[in-house]
């Protein structure tokens, strides 16, 4: 049998002043420009999916964008 040779594992290099090597990471992309018009829609919390609806009983309405809105005085459906 041939003798077991043993070899230690190298340690990381330091520097001149004992400080140890390590890699910087890339910094991210920085993001693409925004449109102003977009920045300002942003700004103001996004579109607004509301809509104003008036009833044939007279009642005038804010309620969410739907295909089926219901006046909340009469109950009578909205078309659209």
């Amino acid at each position: 049998m041939s003798p077991m040779t043993v070899h230690q594992l190298p340690r990381p290099r330091k520097t001149p002043t004992g400080r140890r090597l390590h890699v910087v990471p890339a910094p991210m992309p920085r993001p693409e420009p925004m449109h102003p018009a977009e920045r300002r829609m942003r700004d103001a919390g996004g579109p607004d999916d509301r809509a104003c609806y008036s009833c044939g009983c007279g009642f005038v309405f804010l309620a969410p964008v739907s295909t089926s809105v219901h006046c909340p005085h009469c109950d009578a459906g909205q078309a659209w």
